[in-house]
C-alpha cells in the first residue's frame, strides 16, 4: 500500500497517467476538460462541508465513514490536478515551490499571522 511518507509526486503521476493511458482517454483531456473537471471535483468535495460549523467539519476527521467519502473526492480532485501537469508537461514540484514562494512574499508572517488580512485587527 502507497503511503505518503514514501510515495513521490512523479510515482502518482506515473499512476494517473497509466490509468489513462490504458483507457485511451487522452483524446479527452484537453486542459479545458480537466479544469472544469477539477473544479467539478472540488464542488462534490465542498457538497461534504456544506451547511456545517466549523467545529462540525474538523469533527469529520473522527468519522471513518465521512472521512472515506471526503478522502475520495479529495482524491479525484488530486488525479486531475496530476492529469493536467501531465497534459501540459509541468514539473508540479517546482510550480509549488515557485508557488509557496510568491505566497511568502504577498503573505508576510509578521503581517498574516493569525490573521487574513494585514488591516485585520484578530479582533
Amino acid at each position: 500500500m502507497m503511503d505518503d511518507s514514501k510515495t513521490t509526486i512523479g510515482q502518482l503521476r506515473e499512476m494517473v497517467q497509466a490509468f489513462v493511458d490504458r483507457r485511451d482517454w487522452r483524446q479527452f483531456h484537453s486542459p479545458k476538460n480537466l479544469a472544469m473537471s477539477l473544479a467539478i471535483e472540488a464542488a462534490e468535495l465542498m457538497e461534504h462541508f456544506q451547511w456545517l460549523t466549523v467545529e462540525q467539519s474538523r469533527d469529520v476527521a473522527d468519522q471513518p465513514e465521512k472521512l472515506a467519502e471526503v478522502a475520495d473526492e479529495l482524491a479525484d480532485v488530486l488525479c486531475y490536478a496530476l492529469a493536467m501537469a501531465n497534459e501540459l508537461g509541468f514539473d508540479l514540484s517546482s510550480a509549488v515551490e515557485s508557488k509557496m514562494a510568491k505566497n511568502e512574499s504577498k503573505y508576510p508572517a509578521d503581517e498574516y499571522r493569525g490573521r487574513y488580512g494585514p488591516e485585520d485587527t484578530g479582533t
